[in-house]
């Protein structure tokens, strides 16, 4: 890797971090360039201004998560366990990758509000691949909209603010006892709203 690489990829980082943390409007050039060990002139050489590089930040994001989402639909079968596997790996992707839903919980707090072309560009395109999958194992009763956006604010709140315990401390998607708890409950939210219930015409 030539250091130009080097330093692009660590302001890249840097940038990743503070923006999950504190949110684009939160967040300054210099801010990320004393992250990254650089100077906020080598920031703007690699990169460009802070918008171009949310855009990227952005950008890589949307890709991990298309990708993690475009590989479970296609192992996906068509029927109520292959949606709760669904389910499953888009829980994985958030643990794995937690800066993904905490870009997106800033946005939905208005952040970066005159980035506004990123939810048509990204969310849509990701809500409605997964809608399509998923349509033929719901019954026609089913508010799908609502479904899909369920487990994504769901993973995302549980991930953000986590739940707190007896002992009044938040419990996130860092705990592996509160993920696996929260994992069984959304199992069973999703199950619930696309099965039908006992004794009850399909």
């Amino acid at each position: 890797m030539s250091s130009t690489d080097s330093g692009r990829d660590r302001i890249i980082e840097a940038a990743t971090r503070l923006f999950a943390a504190l949110g684009y409007d939160g967040t300054s050039t210099r801010m990320i360039a004393e992250a990254a060990g650089l100077n906020v002139a080598t920031v703007a050489y690699h990169v460009g201004g802070k918008r171009d590089l949310y855009l990227i930040v952005m950008d890589r994001a949307h890709r991990a998560e298309r990708q993690v989402l475009e590989e479970a639909l296609a192992e996906m079968t068509p029927d109520v366990e292959g949606v709760l596997t669904l389910v499953d790996r888009y829980v994985e992707l958030c643990m794995a990758r937690p800066e993904i839903p905490a870009l997106w919980m800033h946005r939905w707090l208005s952040d970066a509000a005159d980035v506004a072309h990123l939810d048509d560009d990204y969310v849509r395109p990701l809500m409605e691949i997964v809608s399509q999958a998923v349509r033929g194992v719901v019954s026609d009763a089913v508010d799908l909209d609502f479904l899909v956006w369920t487990v994504v604010w769901c993973t995302h709140g549980f991930g953000s603010g986590g739940l707190l315990d007896q002992q009044g401390k938040r419990r996130k998607l860092d705990d592996p006892e509160a993920v696996a708890r929260f994992r069984a409950h959304l199992r069973r939210t999703v199950a619930a709203a696309i099965s039908p219930p006992a004794g009850s015409p399909g």
